[in-house]
């Protein structure tokens, strides 16, 4: 099979095209001929190893899987004698969160990994892209956030992969969004549901008077101490960006009331559940995907630059 494979860290152009070998389901895996995948700022830190916390966990020299990529959708090929849920022929979304390995034709993965069935109105790029953001802005919200009805939330880097989605989550769970972007896309954000916009190029919103419930900083720009002072007084501060500082705000945080700074590993805590809730949100319409663009499986160094030129809308979205 074809696959995009890289041995070293670095520059999109260690990404290269191979020939590698199939492979095969165990008794309780499930081989999946993938269709779509998806590229987003982590899988670019990955295959640069940074920040260094990266190359602790997946290899200080090289990296150790050199099949990248996580959120797929694809058809079930083969399943293992063991696999109960799943059927040769359905249509599914899924993580691979440990290994990887979406960067390519097909991919095994247990029975038991994050996986859902694709609603039949619901295409395999919409699918990816939904997963790519929408997992991640899930678990700040709802899970590490609680968000309620009610409450004032600003996102910043409302244009983005998870920004998007989390623009429309948070109006799902009924709280006032403020989404934080340029100016050319005020547009998109306004039409993801957000009921006040924030032109970043022409003011500061954490020099302004209003105070929020919830930051959501989904592109990891503005720290938890520059958005404090905006921040009600029990208001959390949550960030994608896996950073020692964030780490050690949140443990100090945490040892007192009032305003917390969060960070949460939101791929690492991706289940089923999750991913069966938000096609079911996809299907009657609650989310919608947003795609920017879309490069065939070999042009992924491609997707890569343009990803982080960080002007991207929405998803980035490999086609297999």
């Amino acid at each position: 099979m074809k696959a995009m494979v890289q041995h070293s860290y670095g520059s999109p152009e260690v990404i290269v095209l191979q020939e590698i070998a199939k492979p095969s389901p165990g008794s309780k895996e499930i081989l999946i001929r993938l269709r779509a995948a998806a590229v987003g700022p982590s899988d670019c830190a990955f295959r640069k190893g940074d920040p260094f916390m990266i190359k602790l966990i997946y290899g200080l020299s090289k990296p150790k899987f050199a099949i990248g990529g996580c959120e797929f959708a694809g058809v079930v090929e083969a399943i293992g004698s063991e696999v109960k849920h799943i059927e040769a022929g359905d249509r599914v979304l899924g993580m691979s969160v440990k290994n990887f390995g979406a960067y390519a034709e097909y991919i095994c993965l247990s029975e038991d990994s994050p996986l859902a069935v694709i609603p039949d109105n619901i295409t395999f790029e919409e699918a990816v892209g939904i997963c790519d953001g929408g997992a991640t802005a899930l678990t700040f919200l709802r899970d590490k956030a609680k968000l309620r009805k009610g409450q004032k939330v600003l996102i910043n880097g409302a244009s983005g992969a998870v920004g998007i989605y989390a623009v429309q989550l948070a109006k799902y769970y009924g709280a006032e969004v403020t989404g934080v972007c340029s100016a050319g896309n005020v547009g998109l954000v306004r039409n993801a549901g957000a009921d006040f916009t924030i032109d970043y190029t022409q003011e500061d919103f954490t020099r302004m008077d209003k105070t929020y419930d919830v930051i959501f900083d989904a592109v990891g720009k503005r720290s938890f101490s520059a958005c404090k002072p905006v921040l009600a007084s029990k208001g959390i501060y949550l960030t994608t960006e896996p950073k020692l500082s964030i780490v050690l705000q949140m443990l100090w945080t945490s040892l007192f009331k009032g305003k917390k700074a969060v960070f949460a590993t939101a791929g690492l805590m991706q289940n089923k559940a999750n991913l069966t809730f938000l096609m079911e949100l996809a299907s009657n319409g609650t989310l919608n995907a947003v795609i920017d663009r879309r490069y065939p499986l070999e042009h992924l160094p491609d997707a890569h630059q343009y990803v982080e030129t960080e002007r991207k809308k929405g998803n980035v979205i490999i086609t297999i």
